[in-house]
């Protein structure tokens, strides 16, 4: 089992963690979120957080995930932020979200960075890759500047016009937009033959499709893994899944995978983390991947 944190990002840092909170740059702005899992001490004083804190998210008491951000004068509502490392180069719209979120998840750098190297080394002239979940689609444009044709799906039309921004601010063009349900994607594409060189799974918890559809990670999961196994080349492919979910460990990934994919399978797993400038390491989720680049 691996514990796996991006080697460098160019516009992010983790300052400090804990008491429930986290205190992050995101370029030249710089946040105050909540964070369920730094259950530990701050490194530094309340005040040196009041003072370096551009925006602060406070929740709702009456709703779970909702809240407002409290701003100062200099915090614009969007700002576009960079990531640039090897042969990528990706730009993205920045916004502060109702639900804390603001559009990119930096300890996901480690995977764009394995999808691009994954693509180098694959020999087609265009390999296919499919995002589900895709959210504001950094991992898609990760894939389509390494030479991919992409399909991203996601359930909310507005996350897909963020990630057409994206896209347009990263120099790219021609990615598949499907606002669809996901297992109602893949169950027709199951239907229809169709298979792809690269899968990339990033489900949330819990969720809504465009017609209402229920999602719920723990209930669904299995029957999704089934039907991607059955999406993914024999030859000439990888696969991702990542799961920020507190209720489900790396070991529940590795018995899920190996089911689907095969006891053979030569699957990294483990949590993702990001280190504060104090070295406390902040767990964000569990993942697992493979390949078979021939």
């Amino acid at each position: 089992m691996l514990l796996l944190t991006p080697d460098q990002h160019t516009d992010y840092q983790l300052i400090d963690s804990g008491a429930y909170e986290k205190l992050e740059k995101f370029g030249p702005y710089t946040l105050r979120r909540p964070e369920p899992q730094a259950i530990w001490d701050k490194s530094l004083s309340e005040k040196e957080w009041v003072q370096q804190s551009n925006a602060t998210f406070k929740k709702d008491k009456n709703a779970q995930d909702k809240g407002q951000w409290i701003v100062g004068n200099d915090m614009p509502d969007r700002w576009v932020m960079q990531y640039r490392t090897g042969d990528l180069h990706l730009r993205a719209k920045l916004a502060l979200s109702s639900f804390k979120h603001v559009g990119i998840f930096p300890e996901q750098a480690t995977n764009w960075d394995f999808i691009a190297s994954k693509l180098k080394d694959i020999h087609e002239e265009k390999p296919n890759v499919l995002n589900l979940f895709a959210y504001t689609g950094i991992a898609s444009l990760a894939a389509k500047a390494s030479g991919a044709d992409v399909t991203h799906v996601d359930s909310v039309k507005q996350v897909i016009s963020w990630s057409r921004e994206n896209m347009e601010l990263s120099g790219l063009n021609n990615i598949r937009w499907v606002v669809e349900d996901a297992v109602k994607f893949v169950q027709r594409e199951v239907r229809r033959g169709n298979q792809y060189n690269g899968i990339i799974l990033d489900p949330p918890a819990y969720g809504r499709g465009p017609d209402g559809e229920k999602w719920v990670l723990e209930e669904q999961l299995n029957e999704l893994l089934r039907l991607s196994a059955l999406l993914l080349k024999k030859k000439n492919y990888f696969f991702i899944i990542n799961l920020y979910s507190l209720g489900l460990s790396a070991l529940i990934v590795d018995n899920l995978v190996k089911a689907h994919f095969g006891e053979g399978i030569k699957h990294e797993f483990g949590e993702l983390y990001i280190p504060d400038s104090f070295n406390k390491k902040l767990p964000l989720g569990v993942f697992s991947r493979f390949s078979d680049i021939s």
